[in-house]
């Protein structure tokens, strides 16, 4: 795969940047509105994993959760040889030894898994998931301020931000369930991203040495020229995580399911972030600043 060397990167930037406000517009909208769909990872309830030896169907189990006596009814995912079945209510022991009973009526070899989260722990999961989030951008920006300059940290972050920030936009929009692996992949998109803009940074970092800028055309094709010299490397490296992270998501398990989701959108906008969000955001920022006649390093 080539490109052209000549390539106006920063002139293409326009289009991501209007393609990620409405996202991020539609996912604002979304989550003021209807929020995120938490697994019981984040909210009270209990989660029954059932494991079969034979597939059954709804009519045949909804006897069987009838006999519970619960105000609300559950969520149920019925798959090959498995069932989800997911209460906004804690169930107690007697509530699950009779739920147990019910099943291996119709399936005697059935296994089970319950798991119940109580109210402060699902609200102390969630801080922690929050928390995690912007300590690990504090520390960041902390890195690149003083490896680089606060113009890079800016837009180093602006571009993790907005790579996790899409990734929470469409699980909010298509509803998809939020649980502790989709934390761990956000976490694990912004360690990807941030890995991808600072290769570039570092390039436009020694072009800048050695270069001679007079003004912001030269600025631009420096960033151009930075962004065509590392394409490859963060295009083949973020391709070699989509494969992997996509046939997790094709072949893998149920419990990672929505781990594998989560990395295959967030590789997706983290692909184009790095060079059509952060590095155009730094030549704005690097634009406001007076252009030094001479060669004046970043």
């Amino acid at each position: 795969m080539r490109f052209k060397k000549d390539m106006d990167f920063v002139h293409l930037s326009k289009y991501f940047f209007i393609f990620s406000i409405v996202i991020t517009v539609m996912g604002v909208i979304f989550l003021g509105f209807m929020g995120l769909n938490y697994s019981v990872d984040f909210k009270a309830g209990s989660n029954v994993d059932v494991s079969l030896s034979k597939s059954i169907t709804l009519n045949e189990l909804q006897p069987a959760l009838s006999t519970l006596g619960l105000s609300k009814e559950p969520s149920i995912t019925i798959g090959d040889k498995r069932v989800n079945i997911r209460y906004d209510e804690e169930l107690d022991n007697e509530q699950s030894a009779a739920l147990k009973t019910a099943i291996t009526k119709l399936d005697d070899k059935a296994s089970f898994e319950v798991n119940t989260v109580d109210p402060e722990m699902a609200k102390e999961l969630a801080r922690n998931a929050i928390y995690s989030v912007l300590l690990s951008s504090l520390g960041i920006i902390i890195y690149v301020s003083i490896r680089f300059e606060w113009r890079f940290a800016v837009a180093a972050i602006v571009a993790l931000l907005h790579d996790a920030f899409m990734v929470v936009a469409i699980f909010s929009i298509l509803r998809l369930e939020v649980d502790l692996t989709f934390i761990v992949a956000v976490l694990t998109i912004i360690g990807y991203s941030i890995n991808d803009t600072i290769v570039i940074f570092d390039r436009i970092r020694e072009n800048l040495r050695f270069g001679k800028q007079k003004s912001y055309e030269d600025l631009k094709a420096l960033v151009n020229k930075s962004v065509s010299q590392t394409l490859m490397r963060s295009l083949y490296t973020a391709f070699t995580v989509f494969i992997a992270a996509f046939f997790l998501l094709i072949l893998g398990g149920e419990s990672i399911k929505m781990f594998s989701l989560a990395m295959v959108i967030g590789l997706l906008f983290g692909a184009y972030s790095s060079i059509f969000i952060a590095s155009p955001l730094w030549l704005l920022l690097k634009k406001r600043q007076k252009v030094a006649v001479k060669n004046n390093p970043a």
